[in-house]
């Protein structure tokens, strides 16, 4: 009897030990689009990326991290990995899909990267592996840390793209001022995170302190092609702020500080 439970405890040890172990993430089909094979490697747990070659001469031409996955120490590790499930050309941009359904969207001219998932519930927490790895250091060492709490009141939360025009990768995230509870938007540069507050208690054009009144943003590239005789060439990658059938307004990089270009009423 005793000898039954010893190997039944051993079976149910070895289940356990198992499932606690992730299963090997799918081989994701690449696509192909002017030229160029989009690949998803699914070779590292701790962040999904994609690869850009050239179909003619198999020369890879870069490669784009789409998001990070959070890893929790006190946890088994492959368990928290999620790897990207499927890829797909769109409109001219590149729409990946991870294993937990999360949809980003990559422009590919600029190599911005936006998410478009269903908002969060109210009142509810973005999972950790959702922020990006240069907003976790500003949030725990930076001056986000002293001042300001990520916000989830719009849908993405946060936008990647390259602000400055200095060629690499930024990202802007809603943010609130925790004394005055106003809403605005940090964007944290690339090089050493700097990073540059809009709104959230600091006035930026007709946009003011507070940016409660916005309901929707997204990236203006800097490589759009627009009739607008008002709208500058752009340094780097624009923010388009909207409300929605209201106004809206483009804040982008003079090369100096950030500026507010009114686009409604």
């Amino acid at each position: 009897m005793i000898r039954f439970i010893l190997i039944s405890f051993a079976l149910l040890l070895s289940l356990c030990l198992v499932t606690a172990k992730r299963a090997a993430p799918a081989n994701v089909e690449p696509v192909i689009h002017e030229g160029v094979r989009y690949v998803a490697p699914n070779d590292d747990g701790r962040r999904a990326y994609i690869e850009a070659w050239d179909v003619r001469t198999n020369k890879k031409l870069w490669k784009l991290t789409v998001f990070t996955n959070r890893i929790d120490p006190t946890l088994e590790e492959d368990v928290q990995w999620v790897f990207i499930d499927k890829l797909r050309v769109q409109d001219s941009a590149l729409i990946v899909t991870s294993e937990r359904g999360k949809t980003y969207q990559i422009d590919l001219t600029s190599k911005a990267v936006t998410q478009s998932d269903p908002a969060p519930s109210p009142g509810g927490v973005a999972q950790l592996h959702d922020i990006p790895e240069a907003v976790e250091r500003a949030i725990r060492n930076g001056p986000l840390a002293k001042e300001y709490d990520v916000s989830f009141h719009v849908n993405p939360f946060y936008l990647c793209g390259d602000f400055n025009g200095d060629g690499k990768i930024d990202v802007a995230i809603l943010v609130k001022q925790r004394s005055s509870g106003k809403l605005g938007i940090a964007i944290i540069h690339s090089e050493k995170d700097k990073v540059t507050i809009l709104g959230a208690g600091v006035g930026i054009g007709n946009g003011g302190d507070d940016f409660e009144w916005m309901d929707s943003w997204q990236i203006n590239s800097r490589n759009r092609v627009t009739r607008e005789a008002s709208v500058p060439k752009f340094r780097g990658d624009a923010l388009l702020v909207s409300k929605s059938e209201a106004a809206s307004a483009l804040i982008y990089w003079n090369g100096k500080r950030y500026v507010w270009l009114q686009q409604g009423d």
